[in-house]
């Protein structure tokens, strides 16, 4: 039995066969990504919200360890408290090997663009530490930090989203030039 009549719509619980049909929510998603973004739209896509679910990720672990509310303490090595830029700086050195290399099927791949934002957000999260090599993530100094993460989804986000706008004006700018460039040739002629 299909678990479906002519009558109406399938019945609950009968409908296993014909739900696996259906591409899965993610496929469907993944099938509106190729068919309306280049890959290099794709990756910076991924990129920003990689960036953003590790800034996120990262400040409420922070708070959680600072706050006691999470079951574990921060990273060290041989005593030596190992600040999430470390992890950072590893990442995007890793990603530069890749791009380096120059494999065209890893240099396109989400996940490399997924690691770039995640690395990017390890290191602007501390910024302030890095810009004054003093540990201010938690002084007032540290809302720096904040202030260039956040800074940097805004503009890549403002980017992405306006990014057909930008192109237009390109594209008008550069027929401009070259109209005005034809007619001063014509008129000096």
């Amino acid at each position: 039995m299909s678990g479906r009549t002519d009558e109406g719509p399938p019945r609950a619980g009968l409908a296993v066969g014909r739900s696996s049909e259906r591409p899965r929510l993610v496929e469907r998603w993944r099938e509106a990504a190729d068919r309306h973004l280049t890959p290099t739209k794709q990756s910076l896509i991924v990129t920003w919200g990689s960036f953003g679910a590790t800034w996120g990720t990262v400040r409420l672990i922070t708070h959680g360890i600072r706050g006691g509310w999470l079951p574990w303490g921060n990273v060290s090595a041989g005593g030596e408290h190992l600040h999430h830029y470390n992890f950072g700086i590893a990442t995007l050195a890793c990603v530069g090997l890749v791009a380096v290399r120059g494999d065209d099927r890893a240099v396109g791949h989400p996940a490399v663009a997924a690691a770039y934002g995640a690395g990017t957000a390890l290191i602007t999260d501390e910024f302030a530490l890095l810009l004054d090599l003093q540990d201010v993530y938690w002084a007032e100094q540290g809302r720096l930090s904040v202030d260039v993460s956040l800074g940097v989804l805004a503009a890549l986000g403002t980017y992405l989203t306006a990014k057909p706008f930008w192109d237009e004006i390109a594209k008008i700018t550069r027929r401009h030039i070259s109209s005005a460039a034809k007619r001063s040739l014509a008129s000096a002629g």
